[in-house]
């Protein structure tokens, strides 16, 4: 590894670091747990698309990167909160949850405060970067790179 290239890692490290303290600092799930909030937001993504926002066990893994059990007593948790509805897939293997429309309006007032910050970064990095950072992150976010061999 060439000197430039370890000083590239340690400045992408730090960069990060500081990203990922000043984001979980910002509390902008405040009301609900973190976690909550990203199965959440999958649900009602689904919800915008189809109107239905029915979404699978699966699916909720492999977009949060969470570990199954974690994906599990979180929708559980969700479930007993009364935002989440399960369901058995046809063949009963495969588990679906569904959000609860009622609830939509206790979940959006948890979701404006992510969407002022994303609101906030746009007016500190610009819509130009912006797109830049999202186009990175998810080509980061798919090649997983802690699993990369």
């Amino acid at each position: 590894m060439t000197n430039q290239r370890a000083e590239l890692d340690e400045k992408l490290i730090a960069s990060w670091v500081k990203l990922t303290g000043t984001l979980k600092n910002t509390r902008i799930t405040h009301g609900m747990i973190y976690n909550e909030a990203v199965v959440m937001m999958l649900a009602y993504y689904r919800y915008r698309e189809d109107g239905a926002g029915l979404i699978s066990f699966k699916e909720i893994v492999a977009e949060t990167k969470m570990l199954k059990s974690l994906v599990n007593r979180t929708i559980d948790s969700l479930v007993a909160k009364g935002f989440l509805v399960k369901f058995d897939g046809e063949d009963k293997r495969t588990t679906f949850v569904k959000l609860v429309p009622e609830k939509l309006d206790a979940f959006l007032a948890v979701h404006r405060r992510s969407v002022a910050l994303a609101d906030s970064i746009l007016d500190i990095i610009g819509m130009e970067d912006a797109e830049a950072f999202i186009r990175i992150a998810d080509k980061v976010g798919a090649a997983d790179p802690l699993n990369r061999k």
